[in-house]
């Protein structure tokens, strides 16, 4: 995986999560504003149900649906730079990786990668013409067939 695909994910990710956030905290705003939830004391204790709860809910559940997409995709991302990092010959940006996001830290680590890792992805070949790059003569002198006089 290289590092621009690592970018995009880590950062569609995010958006998505923030989005997530966002599409949850106002439906669940708007719940508790309609009386959705019966409540009693500090504790739910049951919903009154109408198109409009059915719908509120609906959009909190898409919201919890979208965020864990986006914290699943974040940990892709996050293995994608560790196995990015593992291909180059310094290994000091796979460890600081490995160990801390095995610490509990990956989106921190990720998103310091995102900024100043470097890309292990390999180099791609310059496109060659094959019959040249396979011909057998290409280092050798022509020799003429023709008969001397």
């Amino acid at each position: 995986m290289s590092k621009s695909m690592i970018n995009k994910l880590f950062f569609g990710s995010l958006i998505g999560l923030v989005g997530g956030l966002i599409l949850m905290g106002v439906a669940t705003g708007l719940a508790f504003a309609n009386d959705i939830f019966v409540m009693n004391g500090s504790d739910v204790t049951g919903i009154n149900l109408s198109p409009l709860a059915w719908t509120l809910l609906s959009l909190i559940g898409f919201g919890v649906l979208v965020i864990t997409a986006g914290a699943i995709a974040q940990f892709v991302a996050w293995i994608g730079a560790v196995l990015n990092t593992s291909n180059l010959p310094d290994k000091g940006w796979f460890i600081v990786l490995l160990v801390v996001g095995l610490l509990g830290f990956p989106f921190i680590v990720t998103l310091i990668y995102v900024i100043a890792g470097p890309d292990g992805a390999p180099a791609a070949q310059s496109p060659g013409h094959p019959a040249r790059a396979m011909s057998p003569t290409t280092n050798q002198q022509s020799v003429s067939t023709a008969p001397r006089s």
